[in-house]
């Protein structure tokens, strides 16, 4: 190990002033065996940081055939290889100047072993949750009411617990979680299950008849008495399910636990059930048959399908479809190209809510090369909108993701039929 007077006798070599340094010299020396790859070195932020001073955990998520994301308890970030022209080195024990508790006065060396080294590091961006594959496991084996005889964990099919998709999915917890109730999943018997569609219509509609048959408002239905009603029909658990996902629960001035069903969400619903049998359907006989099929006192209208079904206005006779965003890829770029093979042309409102998340995380996560794209510069919108004036986030958002020019006349996006080629 060198001594405080080799320190000396190099600075003088090199020609550099004792004074111009720091009193406490560190002096570094590799431990026996060490190799680059012994330590893998990430970057993390404050906040992440913070959540591992805080004793909580990082975890790395990803199948063989997928690439690795990081996982805090609400956030997902991807993780991406850096190069650096700099050896970083791993030196436990070694403190920097700020960290020392007294300075001395008089120089002072100090000795500290080298426990790894490395010419690269893990970087970190938040991304959005790769989400789309948890209902692709769901929709393996959906429930569609109790099995005769049987007990759930008997019933045969993939089913899948909190831990298995933690384990499957590349997203934070509470993201998961999000989504479960997104798609409206429920825990039955320790198992996540997805809802058929057509059961999960069934049960809604028992609880708009009994609303009809008993003359209650809306807003005021009683979860006592829909159990006690509904229960012979269908199990109570998926009675008050049904109810958390199309209604808002709380408790009326007695303490009884009321919902009050939310119209659009309905509406909603009742239009994918009409939709989702048919191509295309005539627009203005389509809105005649919704209006028919909602509850009544329900107003159907087209705002309710932003992101389920898709306007052609430029037909005649005027049609809709359905085009559900969750069916469309979670990539941006292939989304867009997914996007521009159904249709040549969009206005800003067709195709703003199948990129709303993208261009949500874009404005959230800002671009020191495309400063329009800044939160603060978008005119007349807030972090989370479109509705911006002039639509010029929107445009330079579309350019920067697909890597080609959209020309823009008026509201009109066009773009070549091969995006990104």
């Amino acid at each position: 190990m060198r001594t405080l007077e080799e320190v000396q006798a190099t600075l003088q070599i090199a020609k550099v002033k004792e004074e111009d340094l720091q009193p406490v010299t560190y002096c570094l020396s590799f431990g026996d065996n060490v190799s680059s790859g012994d330590y893998c070195l990430m970057e993390l932020d404050d906040t992440l940081c913070k959540h591992i001073e805080a004793g909580k955990s990082l975890i790395i998520r990803g199948d063989k055939d997928e690439h690795a994301v990081l996982c805090s308890e609400d956030k997902t970030y991807d993780l991406k290889i850096a190069d650096t022209s700099n050896l970083l080195l791993f030196v436990p024990g070694c403190k920097t100047p700020d960290q020392l508790p007294d300075i001395p006065a008089s120089p002072q060396l100090m000795h500290a072993q080298i426990w790894g080294f490395s010419n690269c590091y893990w970087e970190l961006r938040k991304q959005r949750p790769r989400i789309k594959k948890l209902k692709k496991l769901l929709m393996e084996n959906p429930y569609d009411g109790p099995a005769v005889g049987m007990q759930e964990e008997e019933v045969p099919g993939p089913k899948y617990t909190m831990d298995d998709l933690l384990e499957r999915i590349q997203a934070s917890r509470e993201e998961i979680e999000a989504h479960l109730q997104t798609v409206h999943a429920c825990e039955i018997d320790g198992f996540w299950r997805i809802l058929d569609f057509d059961y999960e219509m069934k049960l809604l509609g028992h609880v708009t008849q009994l609303i009809d048959s008993e003359s209650w408002s809306f807003s005021k239905v009683p979860l006592s008495i829909c159990l006690e009603e509904l229960g012979s029909l269908e199990p109570k658990a998926m009675i008050e399910h049904c109810l958390n996902c199309y209604g808002r629960r709380y408790n009326n001035e007695d303490g009884q636990v009321m919902y009050a069903l939310d119209e659009d969400k309905v509406c909603r619903a009742t239009a994918q059930l009409l939709l989702q049998n048919a191509v295309k359907f005539n627009l203005s006989e389509f809105q005649e048959v919704w209006q028919q099929s909602v509850p009544e006192g329900m107003s159907a209208r087209l705002d309710q399908l932003r992101g389920l079904a898709l306007l052609d206005r430029s037909s005649k006779p005027e049609t809709i479809s359905l085009l559900r965003v969750e069916d469309l890829p979670e990539d941006t770029l292939e989304r867009f190209n997914s996007l521009f093979s159904l249709r040549e042309k969009w206005t800003q409102d067709d195709i703003e809510p199948y990129i709303h998340s993208q261009f949500k995380c874009y404005l959230e996560d800002g671009s020191q090369n495309h400063p329009d794209a800044q939160p603060s510069s978008v005119p007349g919108s807030s972090r989370i909108g479109l509705q911006t004036s002039s639509g010029k986030a929107l445009y330079t958002y579309i350019q920067t993701v697909s890597r080609r020019h959209f020309p823009k006349k008026t509201s009109v996006w066009e773009s070549p039929r091969n995006i990104g080629g």
